[in-house]
């Protein structure tokens, strides 16, 4: 009556909600009595067979599943499974036994996500236990203690049906002190695909079998014949020596029927290693590698394994498209260096491996496409892109899994991907327990896929690019199951690229802003791309001096490959560190030439030579160099008559050249002088060298007052040789054909205009002369005489 008394939208008062709260207590108290009173028993038949606990997630004791064989049974087989139990609870678990569960066909591959999702949870169905003999028993489960089991059932006595993917399972059911009657305290829960008859279509499955790994070398060499290379770690060493990553991927892959996509540069990393290599240590030492005899062994395995099998080779150092894309295409030159990266591919792969790879597609990480990452694949060759199906989205509503080949325009097709299946090997597999997981998830996945549909498909598998060893042993284990299935056949990616597309299947590149945000996250930024075409200037500009530039272009080309590497996702820290180290060792190899510092100059003089050096410390030639020497002050010094000179340099490898410039002084004071090498498409190359002259040259007005005083000189010396050259024809006059009469010289004394006084004169005058050294008539020179002492504290120039 309370409750019919209240208006609908309004609000009970306290007093009414606490009555009406107590009258329902009162009225379930003789059912919650009941209950209470029902045996654990009753209780579990209450519950039914197919049922497990429902009261948490997961149960207290944890069941690991570390082996099933046969992974796809038939007829006549015994299935096998082994793993262990452990206690997690904090009570000891009694009458405890591990027992066979097989639960029902799941017919959609969605159901199979939703079962391995909630692969150990002890809610929901699981089927009926096989019992029986096929059990292990256990009498007590100690906290903390892992104990093994392991049990074989025969195939007929699962009463599996139609052919299809069954749910089975390993439980453990036990009694705890707390609740003293049997239940499912663990479970875990994984896939039985049955297909005894064989399939009537079988789908064509291709798996890649990626050999890729991260940046080893340096773009440092050794000054050597062989140009020794250098090595960022011995990591690689590790990778192939036998147990490593690479070595496991390349026995595990030689016996599987697979498509090997492979990255050029970890075929040119081993190869180097083959021979004599170094190990970049503390600063800027280096150690000798050791390896040579390992990497020799691992490619000889590999040329024999990919001799019958298609190769898809990647661009140089598997490029980030994707980050190139998004971050790069604004910065000049970037897509230069993917085309770069794509054609020495050809050459690297036939030269090592002895098989033409194939080199037309495109796979950017984890297959996530765009528009302007198909236009940047598309751009350097590629006109087959990996994508995969979790970015290419199917949006026709089509009841099956389409083939993977997709035209999206332009002529270029999307090989897409599954991604199911393609991502079934991630995350941790070091347990046992989660590699069996993904192996029956995978074929559970597989055989969906085939019953979808009685049309026979194309299916492709791109697992992750760097596989752990424990993921590649998983992949191996069930590639090699799947092999031994009777619902797929193998096919290579070219053949599955050419597969006649479904027509309902999406061809429409989703749009840039679709791209997943994690995967953004982890781009190159575009400052990378800057300074690799910074480090791209400063090469062009070192090159073109080189006599053999071929030294010095192709491994610093494959090292701003390396820079744009996919596998620096992740390592933001580690990949500025590399990009810069490249540019760094450029800028030393490129100041081995330069030019030899100069004092300042003291020029005395109307003219003088100036010596400028080149130095080069390079093992090889330098050419094509033209050395500038400029004044900024002409109108004080200039160089070959003009502002500047300029001359034409070649230095051979470990000398040096000396190029002398032809100055003249204009007047006093002092003049910078600038020295600068250009290569001879005008481009500074290098530091400039700056110095003053300081010119000390005479005036022109005391060159005037020098001239008039050697003028009057001369004329002085010519009055007294007509003076003398008088004198001596009158005496000839007087004297007569009989000589001088000395009467008449003594009578006529006072009438001879020459008296004894002035012939003395004359006299002496001609013996001072001739015992003078130095004659009025002679020249003064116009500079100082050069002296072998050093000028002042200046440099000493030629004259």
């Amino acid at each position: 009556m309370a409750e019919a008394a209240d208006f609908q939208g309004t609000t009970p008062s306290p007093a009414r909600r606490w009555l009406r709260r107590t009258g329902a207590l009162l009225a379930g108290a003789p059912l919650l009595a009941g209950l209470l009173q029902l045996s654990p028993a009753a209780s579990a038949e209450a519950a039914g067979q197919t049922s497990v606990k429902d009261a948490s997630s997961s149960g207290s004791v944890a069941v690991a599943l570390d082996t099933l064989t046969p992974s796809v049974p038939t007829d006549d087989d015994t299935v096998t499974v082994s793993g262990t139990v452990t206690n997690n609870g904090k009570q000891t678990v009694t009458s405890a036994h591990v027992g066979l569960r097989l639960g029902p066909m799941l017919s959609t591959r969605s159901a199979v996500d939703d079962a391995a999702k909630s692969s150990d949870s002890l809610r929901g169905t699981t089927g009926t236990e096989v019992g029986g003999k096929y059990v292990e028993k256990f009498s007590k489960l100690t906290p903390g203690v892992a104990e093994p089991f392991s049990i074989s059932v025969p195939v007929d006595k699962l009463d599996l049906g139609s052919d299809g993917i069954y749910q089975f399972a390993v439980s453990l059911s036990g009694r705890t002190a707390a609740e003293p009657w049997d239940q499912v305290l663990g479970i875990q829960r994984t896939f039985l695909p049955w297909q005894p008859d064989g399939a009537d279509t079988r789908t064509k499955t291709t798996f890649l079998w990626p050999l890729i790994s991260t940046v080893h070398m340096t773009a440092e060499t050794g000054s050597d014949e062989q140009q020794t290379p250098v090595f960022l770690n011995d990591d690689l060493a590790k990778e192939i020596s036998p147990g490593g990553r690479l070595d496991e991927m390349l026995s595990l892959g030689k016996d599987l029927d697979v498509t090997w996509v492979i990255d050029p540069d970890l075929l040119a990393s081993v190869d180097a290693m083959t021979r004599s290599y170094r190990i970049r240590a503390e600063g800027s030492a280096t150690t000798a590698g050791t390896h040579q005899a390992v990497a020799k062994q691992w490619l000889a395995r590999l040329q024999t394994a990919v001799a019958d099998k298609e190769v898809v080779a990647l661009p140089f150092a598997d490029p980030d498209l994707a980050s190139l894309a998004h971050n790069g295409t604004t910065v000049t030159g970037s897509l230069s260096h993917l085309k770069e990266a794509t054609d020495v591919v050809d050459n690297t792969v036939d030269t090592i491996l002895h098989v033409k790879p194939v080199t037309d597609f495109a796979w950017p990480v984890d297959g996530a496409v765009d528009p302007s990452i198909v236009k940047v694949a598309t751009s350097a060759g590629a006109d087959q892109i990996i994508a995969r199906s979790d970015s290419l989205q199917e949006t026709g509503g089509l009841p099956y899994t389409p083939s993977a080949a997709r035209p999206i325009g332009g002529g270029t097709t999307a090989v897409v991907a599954d991604a199911r299946l393609s991502t079934s090997f991630q995350g941790d597999l070091s347990r046992a327990s989660a590699g069996t997981l993904a192996v029956q998830r995978f074929l559970a996945q597989s055989l969906a896929l085939d019953l979808q549909s009685d049309k026979q498909r194309s299916v492709v598998i791109a697992p992750q690019r760097m596989p752990t060893t424990r993921q590649a042993q998983t992949m191996a284990a069930a590639l090699t199951a799947l092999q031994s299935g009777d619902w797929s056949e193998a096919q290579n990616l070219t053949a599955a690229a050419k597969t006649k597309p479904d027509p309902g299947a999406t061809t429409k590149v989703p749009s840039t802003t679709a791209y997943p945000s994690s995967l953004r996250r982890q781009e190159l930024p575009r400052s990378a791309f800057e300074k690799i075409a910074t480090t791209r200037d400063k090469l062009d500009n070192f090159a073109v001096i080189l006599s053999d530039e071929s030294r010095v272009v192709t491994p610093f080309g494959r090292a701003m490959n390396r820079g744009m590497s996919s596998s620096w996702r992740g390592r933001p820290e580690e990949a500025q560190s590399f990009r810069t180290s490249v540019e760094d060792h450029l800028d030393v190899l490129a100041s081995q030439v330069k030019l030899i510092d100069k004092s300042d100059i003291k020029l005395s003089g109307r003219s003088a030579t100036i010596p400028v050096t080149v130095q080069n410390n390079l093992v090889q030639g330098v050419d094509h160099l033209v050395l500038r020497l400029t004044s900024t002050s002409p109108t004080r010094l200039q160089i070959g008559g003009h502002a500047y000179d300029e001359q034409p340099i070649a230095v051979s490898g470990e000398h040096s050249q000396t190029v002398k410039f032809t100055t003249s002084a204009k007047a006093n004071g002092q003049a910078t002088v600038v020295a600068q090498l250009y290569t001879e498409d005008g481009q500074e190359y290098g530091n400039a060298v700056t110095f003053d002259v300081k010119v000390t040259e005479f005036t022109a007005t005391v060159m005037l007052v020098i001239g008039g005083g050697f003028l009057l000189l001369v004329l002085a010396g010519f009055r007294m040789y007509t003076q003398r050259k008088r004198a001596a024809a009158r005496e000839d006059e007087e004297d007569g054909p009989d000589g001088p009469d000395e009467s008449a010289e003594a009578a006529d004394g006072p009438e001879n205009p020459e008296g004894p006084e002035d012939r003395l004169s004359e006299e002496s005058g001609t013996d001072a002369r001739a015992d003078d050294p130095e004659q009025p008539s002679d020249l003064k020179p116009d500079t100082a005489s050069e002296s072998t002492d050093p000028s002042g504290t200046g440099e000493r120039v030629d004259r």
